[in-house]
C-alpha cells in the first residue's frame, strides 16, 4: 500500500482500484417454492428503484433457496462473473443472512458494488427468522440421514412445536 511521510505523519494513500465496466443485475431470491409469487413483486420494486437511481438494469435473475447455505449457484455465478459490475438486491437477507459486509467489501475491492434497496430490511418477524434458521440448520445436519425433504419437514415441525410451547 503506498504511503509517504509528511513531517511526523504517515499518509497512507488508497490504492487505485480498477473500474469495472459491466452490467447491473437485479438478484431476487425467495426461500421456498411456495413463495414464487413474491418474485414478480420483488422485481418490480427493485427495477423501479434502480430506474429512479439512474441505474440501467442489464438483466434480472431469480433463485429459490435459503440464504443460509452455499448452494445458491445463481448467486455464486453472479459473484464470479467479472462482467457484473453491480448486483442489486431488495434487502440484505436476500443475499446473505450473515456476513454481507464481507461480500460488499470483496466486490468493492474489485471495483464492483452491491446495492441494497432497503438497507434496514424488514424485521417484523424475529420468531419466524429464528424458525427458518433452526429449520435450515436441522435440515442440513440431518438431511443425509432422512433425505432432504423429510429433514426439512421434520425440522420445521420440531421447531414450530418448540416455539409454540414457549409462546
Amino acid at each position: 500500500m503506498p504511503a509517504r511521510r509528511v513531517g511526523g505523519l504517515i499518509l497512507v494513500e488508497e490504492p487505485n482500484r480498477p473500474v469495472v465496466r459491466g452490467t447491473a443485475v437485479v438478484y431476487v431470491r425467495v426461500s421456498s417454492a411456495d413463495q414464487r409469487s413474491d418474485v414478480d413483486q420483488q422485481v418490480a420494486r427493485i427495477t423501479t428503484w434502480a430506474g429512479e437511481q439512474g441505474i440501467p438494469v442489464g438483466r434480472v435473475v431469480s433463485e429459490v433457496g435459503p440464504a443460509l447455505n452455499g448452494h445458491r449457484w445463481t448467486f455464486l455465478g453472479l459473484l464470479g462473473d467479472p462482467q457484473v459490475a453491480s448486483i442489486v438486491v431488495e434487502r440484505c437477507g436476500r443475499f446473505a443472512w450473515f456476513g454481507g459486509e464481507y461480500l460488499d467489501a470483496a466486490l468493492a475491492a474489485s471495483g464492483r458494488r452491491l446495492l441494497v434497496v432497503d438497507p434496514a430490511g424488514v424485521d417484523d418477524d424475529p420468531a419466524g427468522d429464528i424458525t427458518d434458521i433452526l429449520t435450515s440448520m436441522y435440515a442440513r445436519l440431518y438431511g443425509r440421514l432422512y433425505g432432504r425433504c423429510g429433514a426439512v419437514t421434520r425440522g420445521r415441525r420440531a421447531v414450530e412445536a418448540v416455539v409454540g410451547a414457549a409462546g
